[in-house]
């Protein structure tokens, strides 16, 4: 339940934002918008200022006389502004028996046109950079400032590729890392599909280590692949009557050692804990300046009953940013993103990146979404910023239905100075909608096998 409503939450936001950007520029461009629609198919319900508020479909042969229906509508896959003489998705081209007036969309100069199609674009480019500033002015940016690996696991991926504990990370593939965060990306975002050649220092001695791109987690929700100096587990959760709340642990203790053995990471302790059941087992605690020697006995279940998530114990650093200085930011993290973008669809077709592992659709998006929810506000809108990105860069596309498509057809009108006939753009808007559509389902489909 919780997908389905961030889901409706998070697609509710995009669309609105993005076809409110269509539907302002056209009035502001003197067309009129017959229809704002959230969701495709069959209305639901909606408003306008002729018939006011109403359940279900309009009368076929209503006329809005300019006033737009604002609906909800039956599969909230998306959205559109029905624009008066446009051909569009709804596949009405009634007006074309008509001589065209003064306040449709085919009337209309080329610039007018383009401003229309390209809004809903540029409407949620202005959300992500929004997103990005307000991210980079109230919080900043965290930073982690080591590249020192501060445990390997005997058995672990890491282990079994060559990484040891104490190796400080120089490169990347050549380039230079300087903190933990810059590491990561560089590891599984930014090298996404391409193997790794990494330049470290292991006791003094610079080595270099060839790590094959399969041996390379796809996710850390198993376990993180490498772990920082300073990191350890901490309490995140004590549940009622359960063993661990009998032991007096609290939210917020870093667990330093168990069963006489070192802690450093949350899989490493959960691990001890599920081979000793109702064994009472010595546990040493920090508890903000006080270390604290304590014990604690697993149920039967082999559980203690809390939630361990691992914290840096290190001294962090936050980069923060002046509001000019956060703009600028923000416009270097949409530049960055964009930029991967397209380097994964590049790395998709040339076969480096599987494509359910490039591409998301409604369940990946509910998934994702809940979960960011889960973990905080600024993570939910963070995740907002990166779809409505997406979403952008995805619309500009010249594929047909989309606005790039559209913006084609509007500069091809241009060039040979004549409208391409109703019957070509409707060949040409069907044709891309049933691909499109058939995307979809497989996107969909990799959703579902993928769960």
């Amino acid at each position: 339940m919780d997908y389905i409503i961030y889901f409706a939450i998070t697609i509710g936001i995009l669309v609105f934002i993005h076809e409110f950007g269509h539907f302002a520029a056209a009035k502001l461009s003197g067309m009129r918008a017959d229809v704002f629609a959230i969701g495709f198919g069959k209305r639901l319900f909606g408003w306008n200022k002729k018939s006011g508020f109403s359940f279900g479909e309009l009368p076929k042969d209503f006329d809005g006389e300019g006033h737009t229906d604002y609906r909800l509508s039956l599969l909230p896959l998306g959205g559109y502004v029905k624009i008066a003489g446009m051909v569009d998705e709804s596949g009405d081209v009634s007006f074309a028996e008509k001589e065209p007036q003064p306040y449709e969309f085919r009337a209309k100069p080329v610039w007018a046109k383009i401003f229309v199609i390209t809004a809903g674009v540029f409407m949620n480019l202005m959300l992500a950079w929004l997103i990005f500033w307000g991210a980079n002015f109230f919080q900043g940016k965290p930073i982690t400032p080591t590249t020192t690996i501060g445990f390997v696991e005997p058995g672990s991926k890491a282990d079994s590729v060559g990484f040891k504990t104490g190796d400080k990370i120089l490169t990347v593939n050549g380039k230079a890392v300087s903190n933990w965060e810059d590491l990561r990306a560089d590891i599984f975002i930014n090298t996404l599909g391409e193997n790794l050649n990494i330049k470290f220092l292991r006791d003094g001695k610079e080595q270099n280590l060839f790590v094959a791109r399969k041996n390379i987690p796809e996710d850390e929700s198993k376990g993180l692949f490498l772990i920082p100096a300073g990191v350890k587990p901490a309490i995140g959760e004590v549940l009622k009557n359960s063993p661990a709340e009998s032991a007096g642990l609290k939210v917020g203790d870093v667990l330093l050692a168990l069963n006489n053995e070192t802690l450093y990471t949350p899989k490493q302790t959960t691990e001890i804990i599920s081979s000793h059941a109702e064994e009472k087992l010595p546990l040493v605690i920090l508890r903000g300046k006080d270390t604290l020697d304590i014990s604690v006995t697993p149920g039967k279940d082999a559980k203690i009953g809390v939630a361990i998530a691992p914290v840096f114990m290190g001294a962090t650093q936050m980069r923060t940013f002046g509001f000019f200085g956060s703009i600028y930011q923000g416009w270097k993290d949409i530049e960055k993103m964009t930029e991967l973008t397209f380097s994964m669809v590049g790395k998709v077709f040339t076969g480096d990146v599987e494509f359910k592992k490039a591409f998301g659709g409604p369940i990946k998006i509910a998934q994702i979404a809940a979960k960011s929810a889960d973990s905080g506000i600024s993570n939910f809108l963070y995740f907002l910023a990166l779809l409505s990105l997406s979403l952008a860069i995805l619309n500009i596309m010249p594929f047909p239905v989309l606005d790039g498509g559209h913006l084609v057809m509007i500069i091809v009108e241009a060039v040979i100075k004549r409208e391409i006939p109703i019957k070509i753009k409707m060949a040409i808007q069907n044709t891309g909608l049933v691909l499109l559509l058939l995307l979809m389902a497989f996107i969909i489909y990799n959703d579902i096998i993928s769960l």
